[in-house]
């Protein structure tokens, strides 16, 4: 069961800026890199992982990647 949003999921945080959606991305991908020694971890193993606990569509992953990534 995919947890519903919070009205607070979009505001970042005021320690680093982050928003719950990025932490949970970042936080799973810590996870998987363990899970992964030496390699890239894959895009749809990533997505699958944070869906578990933030309600995000494909295009809204793809955007926080972009940002967190540094892509324009």
């Amino acid at each position: 069961m995919v947890p519903r949003r919070s009205p607070y999921d979009n505001l970042p945080d005021v320690r680093d800026g982050l928003t719950r959606a990025e932490r949970v991305i970042l936080w799973q991908l810590s996870v998987l890199e363990r899970e992964f020694p030496g390699r890239n971890v894959p895009t749809a193993t990533l997505y699958g992982r944070v869906v578990e606990h933030v309600d995000l569509s494909v295009p809204e992953f793809q955007r926080l990647m972009q940002r967190l990534v540094g892509v324009r």
